[in-house]
């Protein structure tokens, strides 16, 4: 188990009975040691000085992907219609919602 352990057997026992999971006993030792372990990783990034960099928003430069709008012609009613199974006067008909 990591030397100043954050998260104890305890908490990933409360964690799995919140989860509705049954883990054993193995299980529940591997868990609390794989936590700690992680938890240790941001430990260690929390340590990286991080004072002179710019914070970002994405990793990389998005750019606008989106194409630009141009009008084009839909289609005809008759065409929006044609599918329909069911129809009433230039409209497809759908059943009530409530």
């Amino acid at each position: 188990m990591a030397r100043n352990s954050i998260i104890s057997k305890e908490q990933v026992e409360h964690v799995a009975w919140l989860a509705r999971i049954e883990l054993t006993e193995e299980e529940k030792q591997a868990f609390t040691k794989q936590l700690n372990e992680v938890l240790d990783y941001f430990k260690k990034i929390n340590e990286i000085d991080t004072s002179n960099i710019e914070p970002t928003y994405h990793v990389i430069n998005l750019v606008n992907v989106l194409r630009e709008d141009k009008v084009e012609p839909s289609l005809s009613k008759e065409d929006a219609l044609r599918n329909a199974s069911q129809k009433e006067d230039s409209f497809i008909k759908a059943p009530k919602i409530i």
